[in-house]
């Protein structure tokens, strides 16, 4: 038997009006354009830390070509984005597509984090549902996959966030999970 393995608890994250709206256009655009992907960030953190979301931006990882890259902001122009191409292009070499999302008065930044590596790609497959208000599923990544993403950033509030979300998911952490994942990616230092 695999240690830490169980049901996940039910995801649900209170979000703003405004962030709600943007959530749906970042999965209308990404769907329209069969673009596999989860949300990050703060959605993620707060579907698995049960906190509301007041603000901030949107952060989605897509699983995109280097050729589809391009349709991301073409379609989002055409779908009620705001595309500036200075940011853009001053974002090119990070693998992130810079959006806004101007919404009820309101503008939403979006981050579109291209998936570049194989590690991301096992993320869409470990995916969990989050429910945003009753009003929208959203996919986030697995409390395994979350903590990684927190301690690959590094910094102190990062490892707090990852020692609260352990301890909120529980069981249904898989720490040899986890730790596999650090050391294939050379963190064995951060393994718990």
């Amino acid at each position: 038997m695999v240690t830490g393995m169980s049901e996940p608890p039910r995801l649900t994250i209170d979000a703003q009006p405004h962030l709600i709206e943007a959530i749906k256009a970042v999965s209308g655009l990404l769907i329209r354009l069969r673009v596999e992907y989860v949300f990050v960030g703060s959605l993620a953190t707060a579907a698995w830390l049960s906190e509301k979301v007041e603000g901030g931006s949107v952060d989605v990882l897509a699983a995109v070509s280097p050729e589809g890259k391009n349709q991301i902001p073409m379609m989002a122009s055409q779908r009620g984005f705001v595309v500036d191409r200075d940011e853009l292009l001053a974002a090119e070499e990070l693998d992130l597509i810079p959006l806004q999302f101007p919404i009820l008065g309101r503008t939403v930044r979006i981050h579109v984090l291209i998936a570049s590596n194989a590690l991301y790609g096992n993320m869409f497959r470990t995916s969990l549902e989050a429910d945003v208000n009753e009003q929208a599923l959203i996919r986030v990544p697995s409390a395994e996959d979350l903590a990684l993403l927190l301690t690959v950033g590094g910094d102190e509030g990062s490892v707090l966030l990852r020692r609260r979300l352990m301890e909120k998911a529980g069981k249904s952490f898989n720490r040899d999970r986890f730790n596999r994942k650090l050391y294939s990616i050379g963190l064995a230092g951060e393994m718990i």
